[in-house]
């Protein structure tokens, strides 16, 4: 009878390159709307087990290889409003996708090509339990930075309904995506004979039970009694959005929705739901917020603001407020800005995409007062920068993040994003309270649970309660620094352990 043959020769060739490319495809499923969040433990530990043994180039590969897998699938939803609304040509708008996860597929790669570089004397133990582990939370937290930032897709935020969430009040999506990846080093040192194996992945179930008991800790207390919110969903089509023709339309809408839902303590219109400049309209909507102030009801709207010298921005106001205006401050370039405006000026004509040149809030803005309580705002794509939501707080006493999936249509981006803002909810110990253009409008508990939520793609008024909350976890007093710094030490120890001629 033939022997089977180990592992490491199975791996050795063009079959790694398949399981860590599979591997890669497979991890979108962890995340929503599909909610496998096991895939995202499962995922790592066969891109673990595929770089054992590789040389430095060969890991490389296998971690480009995963990265193409991972975000060709999850977040090929890009080309969509580049071609659909920004008007470039299907294969422009599907280059311009392509470029960008080719470059997102760098950072699993180069933390393959160190691994194997730096790490491949180390023992198996040392290497799947901290070098990889720490390296894959440092390589998430530099890609949520460089260049802007693109921390979509970071494996903490598919753990957000399960027990290891219970971390995220103390360091954030980037220490819950540390244990996941210390639970994938884990089960890949299984391969390995010997009751050993299982001594680190009975340490990591205790890592599981403390988080699943930490998720039943209230780290803040009611500021006040809860308030009756309402999140208007205009349903507005993004085609006709921008028309001038169809503003009076889209304002008759707006007007009607916020006149039914009168005696809410907290109204909120989407992301640029006012499509023109705030003060061509500033009269009217003032007029309305007095009706709705008569009937008890504080009303915020999203809307572009002109200050001259060409220089607007993506804001959300209080019309009877003069200081109670949020400029967007995180702008997501090519769609808000166009970064190197010298070289790629052409560009910007040719993506058509109104407002594309906003710019950029500046850090420091103190909360917007509605309802009787300060609230954190947050315009779209910033909800997934916790580090900025949290300079808002323990001033704030709310989470507010209006924004307008419109742009992505039917795709995976729109539950990826809500899934994003209820990780927002639970570092912070807020309730959050987004309003969309178009869906998945919600309102979020302190413990990123999904209290009420609205339909996609209908006309719709959300109605439900947000309970005023004061107090600072852990994490909004150090924010990152925790789960950084952990990574570095780890690293630091790591490498100084002794090393071995041959590999474990």
């Amino acid at each position: 009878m033939i022997p089977p043959r180990p592992l490491g020769e199975w791996l050795a060739g063009h079959l790694g390159d398949l399981l860590a490319a599979g591997a890669g495809a497979l991890a979108p499923l962890a995340f929503a709307p599909f909610g496998l969040w096991p895939l995202a433990i499962l995922a790592p530990a066969l891109l673990f087990l595929s770089w054992e043994g590789s040389t430095p180039r060969r890991a490389l590969l296998r971690g480009w290889l995963f990265g193409l897998g991972m975000f060709g699938v999850g977040v090929s939803w890009v080309h969509y409003s580049i071609h659909q609304y920004g008007g470039a040509p299907l294969p422009l708008a599907i280059a311009i996708a392509a470029l960008l996860i080719l470059f997102l597929a760098l950072f699993p790669a180069a933390l393959g090509w160190a691994s194997r570089r730096w790490g491949a004397a180390l023992s198996a133990p040392a290497r799947l339990l901290g070098l990889l582990p720490a390296g894959w939370l440092l390589a998430e937290w530099v890609r949520g930075w460089l260049l802007s930032g693109f921390p979509w897709l970071n494996l903490g935020y598919a753990l957000i309904d399960a027990p290891l969430a219970g971390l995220a009040p103390l360091a954030g999506v980037y220490g819950v995506g540390w244990a996941v990846t210390l639970t994938a080093g884990a089960l890949a040192l299984l391969r390995r004979q010997g009751s050993a194996a299982w001594q680190p992945l009975a340490a990591v179930a205790l890592l599981w039970i403390a988080a699943f008991a930490l998720r039943g800790h209230a780290w803040c207390e009611p500021a006040g009694e809860p308030i009756s919110v309402a999140l208007l969903q205009g349903n507005i089509d993004q085609e006709l959005k921008w028309k001038e023709g169809e503003l009076e339309q889209t304002l008759a809408i707006y007007d009607r929705m916020t006149r039914a839902a009168f005696g809410a303590r907290l109204i909120v219109w989407p992301e640029t739901a006012l499509p023109t400049f705030y003060h061509r309209e500033r009269y009217r909507l003032q007029g309305l917020a007095r009706a709705a102030k008569l009937k008890g009801s504080d009303l915020l709207i999203g809307a572009p603001v002109w200050e001259g010298r060409d220089r607007y921005f993506n804001a959300i106001l209080n019309p009877l407020d003069p200081a109670g205006f949020y400029y967007k401050r995180h702008l997501v370039p090519f769609g808000e800005y166009l970064p190197l405006r010298p070289l790629l000026g052409e560009l910007l004509r040719l993506l058509e995409i109104p407002m594309a040149d906003f710019s950029e809030g500046t850090d420091d803005q103190p909360p917007i007062t509605a309802a009787g309580h300060p609230i954190g705002a947050s315009i779209c794509y910033e909800a997934a920068f916790g580090e900025e939501l949290i300079d808002a707080l323990p001033a704030a006493q709310l989470l507010l993040n209006v924004s307008n999936d419109a742009w992505f249509g039917d795709t995976l981006a729109p539950p990826q994003h809500l899934e994003i803002a209820r990780m927002r909810a639970l570092e912070s110990g807020r309730y959050l309270l987004r309003a969309t253009n178009n869906g998945i409008s919600a309102i979020i508990g302190p413990d990123g649970g999904i209290t009420a939520r609205s339909p996609q793609f209908e006309r719709y008024t959300l109605k439900g309660e947000a309970v005023p909350l004061r107090g600072a976890t852990p994490y909004v007093r150090v924010g990152n620094g925790l789960a950084v710094g952990l990574g570095l030490l780890v690293i630091v120890i790591t490498m100084t352990l002794p090393r071995h001629r041959r590999n474990h």
